[in-house]
């Protein structure tokens, strides 16, 4: 099982606009059963830390890319992806192996 985050950089003052439009953009790939659900996060500035910051994060059984032959890519991925491009200052994708518990390995 893995767990796989995204983690935006975005413009100063727009992580819940960023946060909406990338919940939008999950809820798509999540309707088309293409993707678990996804949990989006951001600091709203009420907390201590970095508030320019979005993540999202899901977990999957494999890693798949969207762009294997015969995918077809689901709805309208593009419109909320369009106003995120206009405030998202870098992006990267961050994966992760998660350990089974060891009471699960030997049953």
């Amino acid at each position: 099982m893995y767990s796989i985050r995204r983690v935006f950089e975005v413009k100063p003052g727009t992580a819940r606009r960023a946060a909406t439009l990338i919940q939008q953009q999950a809820a798509v790939y999540t309707d088309a059963g293409q993707r678990a659900e996804v949990q989006v996060y951001f600091n709203g500035g009420t907390f201590p830390g970095d508030t320019n910051r979005v993540y999202s994060e899901r977990t999957a059984e494999v890693i798949d890319s969207p762009y294997r032959e015969g995918n077809m890519l689901p709805g309208d991925v593009s419109g909320a992806g369009a106003k995120l491009r206009d405030i998202v200052i870098s992006n990267h994708i961050e994966f992760f192996e998660l350990m089974i518990p060891a009471k699960e390995q030997h049953e």
